[in-house]
């Protein structure tokens, strides 16, 4: 089995310390010993914000917050790379070409890559070039919903819907750096042409991560 795992900044920066790390660290080992292949994307997170906000004070270029915002995701990388040891590759990976020559006892953990695309798009390629069996995103929301859960009081949660669905969903929202909610449109197409299932869950439980690999996770299910 071989699995991509897009984890948010918001999880590994909701606390800024070592024991965070440690618990995202210690459910990945539990991965990796029932996967061939375990690739790890970090998001930004708070930092990564609160950086882009000072920057758009300046009236910053789009480009100039993405290139922002792939910094921090690489703070976290080797943050995480840092907890992981040994059973992670010890760089940053930044193409799908790095992979072919890393050996598949190691944990790849990548941060963002490029300008005008986001983690989720990152997370999508990565997936696609190892012929990945899923793409779980953690996140801080527990699944897909027909609305936004913040401000539809009778938003529904679905569990399982098709790569249309979710489409028609994510087109309500806007799609710039630091707001790519739910999901990236441009990540989705990938998958999509791929037919790799995607699983969005909440990850503010570690423990729920790796229920997505053994199929009992409380999120929602697209393909």
């Amino acid at each position: 089995m071989k699995v991509v795992i897009t984890l948010g900044g918001s999880l590994l920066t909701k606390e800024l310390t070592k024991e965070n790390f440690e618990k995202y660290a210690r459910v990945l080992k539990k991965i990796k010993e029932k996967c061939e292949r375990v690739v790890v994307v970090c998001g930004g997170g708070k930092i990564c914000r609160d950086y882009q906000n000072v920057a758009k004070s300046f009236n910053s270029s789009l480009t100039l917050l993405d290139r922002i915002g792939i910094v921090a995701t690489h703070l976290n990388a080797l943050t995480l790379i840092s907890a992981l040891g040994e059973l992670a590759y010890q760089n940053v990976v930044r193409s799908v070409e790095e992979i072919e020559n890393i050996p598949k006892e190691k944990i790849i953990v990548c941060g963002g890559n490029e300008p005008g695309h986001s983690t989720d798009f990152d997370a999508a390629l990565f997936a696609e070039a190892i012929k990945a069996d899923f793409l779980i995103k953690a996140t801080n929301v527990d699944g897909v919903y027909s609305d936004d859960p913040k401000i539809e009081k009778n938003a529904r949660k679905i569990e399982r819907l098709s790569y249309e669905e979710f489409e028609k969903i994510l087109l309500k929202n806007k799609q710039e750096p630091g707001k790519y909610s739910l999901f990236d449109l441009s990540a989705l197409k990938i998958v999509e042409r791929s037919r790799i299932k995607v699983i969005i869950l909440n990850g503010e439980n570690e423990e729920e991560i790796l229920n997505g690999i053994e199929g009992k996770h409380k999120g929602s299910e697209i393909c």
